[in-house]
């Protein structure tokens, strides 16, 4: 089991890193743009994936900043941005990285940001949901990219475990 999240760890670090390769090249109004996803703007989008980690990441390890609202906006600035995801990826890869089997199978207490409820789960099913709600929001991504004119990215997992660093978990 721990295999597994180690290999969506590495996925997601990956499959950030591609869709930041490819809004580095828009201007401050393509980056602000509203282009009609959920967070409106590729500024908005990228800023609430980082915010949910970091929700998530201080409900895990009980560590690091947790902001209160879900469209926080943390870096107005791209390369800050960038920057902070980067961090943040290499925090979830090895905090997965040093999870045993037993924790994976355990469960975590924490606090909704939305309804202020208090919830006890199983860890597995909450690292599901962590990976997962990146991929959602990186297909927002994906469709801003796309509505302003920008080259698809490809980001399908079978496309990472092709490479060099996902070989090792294919």
């Amino acid at each position: 089991m721990k295999q597994h999240f180690m290999m969506l760890a590495a996925y997601n670090q990956w499959a950030n890193e591609r869709i930041y390769e490819a809004a580095a090249d828009l201007d401050a109004d393509e980056f602000g743009r509203d282009s009609g996803a959920v967070f409106k703007s590729m500024k908005g989008t990228l800023n609430h994936l980082l915010v949910a980690d970091r929700i998530w990441m201080k409900r895990f390890t009980g560590e690091g900043d947790a902001p209160a609202t879900l469209d926080t906006i943390l870096h107005e600035d791209f390369a800050r941005l960038h920057a902070a995801r980067q961090a943040e990826d290499k925090r979830i890869v090895q905090w997965v990285g040093a999870l045993t089997d037993k924790a994976v199978a355990g469960r975590f207490t924490y606090m909704t940001v939305t309804d202020m409820r208090t919830i006890s789960q199983r860890l597995a099913p909450a690292l599901d949901h962590l990976f997962n709600h990146q991929t959602h929001h990186r297909g927002q991504a994906h469709m801003i990219l796309t509505v302003l004119g920008r080259p698809s990215v490809t980001l399908d997992l079978i496309y990472f475990q092709r490479t060099e660093d996902g070989r090792a978990f294919a």
